[in-house]
C-alpha cells in the first residue's frame, strides 16, 4: 500500500521539483493528446523559476505530496482562475487531482487541455468555447471551461 497523499500550501524551495513534474508530466501523459512538436513547445524543459515563484507566491498554491516528494500542484489566482493543476505520471487517476481541486473550492474559470478536459468535466465544469494557444511558434487546442456557483436560494 502506497504512503498517503497530503495537501500542502506552496513554499518557494518547491520551484524546481514543480518545474520537473511540470516537464515530466507534459511529455508523457498529454503525449496522447499532443504532437511531441507541442509538447516540445508547451514545455521546453527550462522554466523562468523566479517567475513561477512569483506567480504561485501571488496565486494560492497548493502542492500534493507523497513521502515528502511532489506529486502533484495547482494554483488559483485571486478572480478564480485556476491557471495550473498537474499531477504526475505514476499518480493519475488516484484522486491527487481532485484533492488538489477540493483544496482550491472557489476556481470557476480553467483553460484546459485536451487530455484534462474529461477530468474537468466529470467534476461539472462545461465547455465555454475551444480555442487555439500558440507556445513558440506552434499552435495547441484547449478549452475555456466555467464551472458554475450555484448561487443559495
Amino acid at each position: 500500500m502506497s504512503a498517503p497523499i497530503r495537501i500542502r500550501t506552496y513554499r518557494s524551495s518547491d520551484g524546481p521539483g514543480l518545474a520537473r513534474l511540470f516537464y515530466e508530466t507534459v511529455h508523457s501523459v498529454c503525449l496522447r493528446d499532443y504532437t511531441q512538436e507541442q509538447v516540445d513547445a508547451w514545455a521546453p524543459g527550462t522554466v523562468d523559476l523566479a517567475a513561477w515563484d512569483r506567480s504561485f507566491a501571488q496565486h494560492f498554491t497548493v502542492v500534493a505530496e507523497r513521502e515528502g516528494v511532489p506529486v502533484g500542484f495547482g494554483d488559483m489566482a485571486r478572480d478564480g482562475y485556476l491557471d495550473r493543476l498537474y499531477v504526475h505520471r505514476d499518480v493519475q487517476r488516484q484522486g491527487v487531482a481532485s484533492a488538489l481541486c477540493d483544496a482550491l473550492p472557489a476556481a470557476r474559470i480553467t483553460h484546459a487541455s485536451i487530455t484534462a478536459r474529461p477530468f474537468f468535466e466529470r467534476r461539472g465544469w462545461h465547455v465555454v468555447k475551444e480555442q487555439q494557444v500558440e507556445r513558440r511558434g506552434v499552435l495547441l487546442t484547449n478549452f475555456v471551461m466555467e464551472k458554475r456557483v450555484r448561487e443559495a436560494r
